[in-house]
């Protein structure tokens, strides 16, 4: 298949050896091969983003549940480790840029991975605006300057009139920050990551760290529920259930490795490696932080626990200077975790553009000869993302419409990566005897891939269900918002399929690509 643009020079060594493989899936070599095994890490340990998901999210889940809310993080994290395991041995078969539009489009039908990558580039959409609108939970902490719109009351919050205008105005400094560097190239958005991840976890083990010496209380904290039973119909597991939202908001977009497999150097072997260490490293960092967070506070049924979270237990358990320290950690967070999600969705649109799935796709597979990255792409991502922070300026339940909205929009589309691997598992169609030895689940893969689509499905579930404790019971189309986002990104999504599904090329899904099994430089 014909790719727009020129054929860059091949080079010698591995890097050879990458572009000869992905001209046997029929594509050209036109983006930067130049990531390492840190910098596919990176990538997808950034989307994941523990500095951002904890900090912006903890009052979520202990409002929901009490400190026994943070059981929700091992079982949320199982599920989706076995969702991982899958996409793992995925990107070790089809180191090609868009992940899970590419994997879908090998092991299911075209309409399957058309739709998976709709979805996925509006929910990585949203997810940039949801992530950006987090700003406005760290900056005005550390200081009062970056509170432009509103007043004393509305620092720190979004859950005010104030405070959320704030946010929108704050995100879009963020996403037109991530649009510049993406449009300069994956060189340069890849050190930015890089240095962002390392100060990220550098940050979250010296707080751990600092936390733990102010702790005057037992690990037995987590049993505690606080009384959040009341209200509910099913007594606590009703309030789990909400409390285990806070975990699913954090857990996704680990992905983002396979989806810089044709920018990674040897990228059957490092991506795969990648999107399972990035889910580890994010369990690990993420709950040791909360648990060693509330055996340190000070008063554990504090309402500001409840309101403003993470940031208010660091600046009362530390003091205001060590506090905004670590508030700057979690600043930069959010930064490279924007930036992330951003670089993403770019890639899902470039791939989907040079398979002739979207619309102006000479466009849109068009690759920049000096910074080699696709630049319409970015343009695109960028302008949609203010687009959707315009509408909801000055509306203080934008948090929770965008987050909850962001998340069904990765579970559906894993859905349809897991659930057609899991079909053709039961039917021994996979793994076939041309598969690579990169990374393979083993004799357990059909249990581990059926734990995959049982998560999925239960957890789409819980986040698109109506209920008053997540999306407020003053409007009806709040409840329902997620459910009707859904069906209109569908619906448009369908229609987009029946108009172009004539012009579609040739799809690339025919045969396995064997992989190029080489040893391993002394």
């Amino acid at each position: 298949m014909a790719v727009p643009g020129h054929l860059p020079p091949i080079t010698t060594g591995r890097r050879a050896s990458d572009s000869a493989e992905l001209a046997r899936f029929g594509y050209r070599q036109q983006l930067e091969r130049s990531l390492g095994s840190f910098s596919s890490f990176a990538a997808g340990f950034s989307y994941i983003s523990i500095m951002t998901g904890v900090f912006q999210l903890f009052f979520f889940g202990f409002s929901a549940g009490g400190p026994a809310f943070i059981w929700t993080w091992p079982l949320v994290f199982l599920g989706q480790l076995a969702v991982a395991a899958c996409f793992a041995e995925l990107a070790g078969q089809f180191p090609l840029a868009g992940s899970v539009y590419q994997w879908s489009k090998h092991i299911a039908r075209p309409a399957t991975s058309w739709f998976a990558g709709w979805i996925m580039i509006v929910g990585a959409v949203v997810t940039a605006a949801a992530v950006a609108v987090a700003y406005q939970v760290i900056l005005p902490q550390i200081w009062s300057g970056f509170q432009i719109v509103g007043g004393a009351a509305d620092v720190g919050t979004i859950s005010t009139p104030g405070g959320a205008a704030n946010a929108i105005v704050l995100a879009l400094v963020l996403v037109v920050f991530t649009t510049a560097v993406n449009l300069a190239g994956v060189r340069l958005m890849a050190k930015i990551n890089n240095v962002g991840v390392a100060v990220e976890l550098g940050g979250v083990i010296l707080l751990i760290i600092a936390l733990a010496v102010h702790v005057h209380r037992g690990p037995q904290v987590v049993l505690r529920t606080n009384g959040t039973a009341a209200g509910h119909s099913w007594g606590y597991l009703g309030a789990f259930l909400v409390a285990s939202l806070m975990s699913a908001y954090v857990f996704y977009g680990f992905d983002t490795a396979g989806a810089l497999a044709e920018e990674t150097v040897d990228p059957r072997r490092h991506a795969p490696r990648a999107i399972i260490r990035a889910l580890i490293a994010a369990f690990a960092a993420g709950g040791l932080l909360m648990l060693v967070a509330m055996m340190a506070v000070g008063d554990i049924t504090a309402q500001q626990l409840s309101t403003s979270g993470m940031p208010y237990l660091v600046k009362s358990t530390l003091g205001d200077g060590l506090g905004i320290a670590f508030l700057v950690c979690s600043a930069i967070a959010i930064t490279v975790c924007c930036l992330a999600v951003q670089t993403a969705a770019i890639r899902m649109i470039f791939a989907m553009a040079r398979d002739g799935r979207l619309p102006f796709r000479h466009l849109m597979a068009r690759v920049s000869q000096r910074s080699r990255t696709p630049v319409v792409p970015a343009l695109v991502t960028g302008i949609l993302t203010i687009g959707l922070l315009l509408l909801n300026i000055g509306n203080q339940r934008v948090f929770f419409v965008l987050t909850s909205t962001a998340i069904v929009l990765f579970y559906i589309p894993y859905l349809m990566v897991t659930g057609p691997l899991l079909l053709r598992r039961l039917s021994r169609r996979w793994p076939g005897g041309d598969h690579g030895p990169y990374f393979r689940i083993g004799r357990f893969g059909t249990v581990v891939n059926a734990v995959a689509v049982g998560y999925g499905l239960v957890m789409t579930v819980n986040l698109v269900w109506p209920r008053a404790q997540v999306y407020g019971d003053d409007h009806w189309y709040y409840q329902w918002g997620a459910l009707l986002i859904i069906g209109l990104i569908v619906v448009i999504g369908g229609v987009a399929l029946l108009v172009r599904r004539r012009d579609w090329a040739v799809p690339h899904a025919g045969t396995l690509v064997p992989a190029v099994v080489e040893e391993e430089p002394r």
